[in-house]
């Protein structure tokens, strides 16, 4: 491999295409925190997205992908096709994509997501249940299905990026003609943003009526079905006096009907999506996630670099830092066993505070400059000769486009 200052200035150029940067999202916000690692390591960057939430840059094109956003059902396929002749005419460099976005060769592909795998869980991923939101969601599933057959296989990505080393098992098992074009770099968590000892917790509490000694449960996230908030809030309701704060968007009625059925409606509190979560993070007392399906979790590791103990279920990325009984315990989505593990927490106040200080310390192998280092690793076996991902493929680029 060509070391970094060895290679053309002209190379070092590369073309992201994602469907939104930046905002509300961990797959947005890593996106967006990579092409701020590379802008200011000198590469140049373009953008292919729907929505591109970045500061303006010398070194920064963002190429505007129109189409209808909602339903996705119908956006994405709009977005895969537009976009795959946006790539085509107006690439630059490297093309590195965000999923199974377009048909078009990219280089290498982060996948934060195996629908093919989430599948097997039978959970709707419907933000409601009336049947138009459950028919969008099926609708919306199948497609990202086909565009994974169709774009994870050795003729349309030279490499699969998995962000957790359970989604590099689930990638190899379902693509497995992508076994040997497969491997590990994990999201990286800003550690000093996502700090203990912020005092804007307490606003948090006093703004909704919560005592500053109560314990407070968080539970991050929308998608609320696959991620368990139901438990949670059955955990909760049986375990007086914690509070579950939500952040995120979803159905409340439902659930605040079932808080209400098991008297603990006044100990639930709704606060919708927030650009910065730090605050309630801050508030909390642990971190309550009791999700059925993850390749990572971002929102686990922000609760871990905020000295939080992880109460989460053990799935793919929380398994590589949650030490049990070290950094928090691995749950179930059994209601009562979580409330087991809240009085636990309620009642050894020592070692809470342990579980936090080492969750933290466990969240700095994930500093963003490891991650950024990763990736323009990857970019340079991609810019040197000889070492193209895809050398055959980019010969027959022209027929694509």
């Amino acid at each position: 491999m060509l070391s970094r200052t060895l290679i053309d200035a002209a190379s070092r150029q590369i073309t992201f295409v994602a469907n939104d940067v930046g905002g509300a999202g961990g797959m947005e916000e890593q996106t967006a925190r990579l092409i701020e690692g590379m802008l200011e390591r000198g590469w140049e960057v373009s953008v292919i997205s729907w929505r591109c939430r970045l500061a303006p840059h010398p070194r920064l094109r963002w190429v505007r992908v129109w189409g209808p956003r909602r339903p996705f059902s119908i956006a994405m396929p709009i977005f895969f096709f537009v976009a795959g002749i946006l790539v085509a005419l107006r690439r630059r460099g490297i093309v590195h994509a965000n999923g199974a976005v377009i048909g078009n060769r990219v280089d290498l592909t982060t996948v934060h997501f195996c629908h093919r795998a989430f599948r097997k869980t039978g959970i709707s991923r419907a933000s409601r249940a009336h049947p138009a939101f459950r028919l969008n969601s099926w609708a919306a599933a199948s497609l990202s299905r086909l565009a994974e057959s169709w774009c994870y296989r050795p003729s349309r990505t030279g490499k699969l990026v998995a962000v957790s080393r359970g989604l590099l098992a689930e990638l190899r098992s379902e693509f497995p003609a992508m076994r040997d074009r497969s491997e590990v770099v994990p999201n990286g968590v800003d550690v000093g943003h996502f700090s203990p000892g912020t005092p804007r917790g307490a606003d948090v509490r006093r703004s909704l009526g919560i005592a500053p000694d109560a314990p407070v449960g968080l539970f991050v996230g929308g998608d609320w079905e696959r991620k368990g908030l139901r438990c949670a809030v059955d955990a909760v309701a049986r375990t007086d006096p914690w509070h579950l704060l939500v952040v995120g968007d979803g159905d409340r009625r439902a659930y605040v009907d079932a808080a209400r059925s098991g008297g603990s409606a006044e100990r639930l509190h709704f606060v919708g999506s927030r650009a910065d979560v730090v605050p309630f993070f801050a508030a909390s007392t642990a971190f309550v996630f009791p999700t059925a399906y993850e390749t990572f979790s971002l929102v686990t590791y922000e609760a871990a670099a905020m000295g939080l103990p992880l109460l989460v279920t053990n799935v793919s990325g929380v398994n590589e830092i949650l030490e049990d009984g070290g950094t928090g315990w691995f749950i179930s989505r059994n209601p009562e066993e979580i409330s087991r593990r809240l009085r636990e927490l309620q009642g050894q106040p020592a070692r809470r505070i342990a579980m936090g200080q080492r969750a933290r310390e466990a969240a700095r192998a994930y500093g963003w400059d490891r991650i950024i280092e990763r990736y323009e690793s990857l970019y340079e076996s991609a810019t040197s000769p000889g070492e193209h991902f895809m050398a055959d493929s980019h010969a027959e680029a022209p027929a694509d486009e």
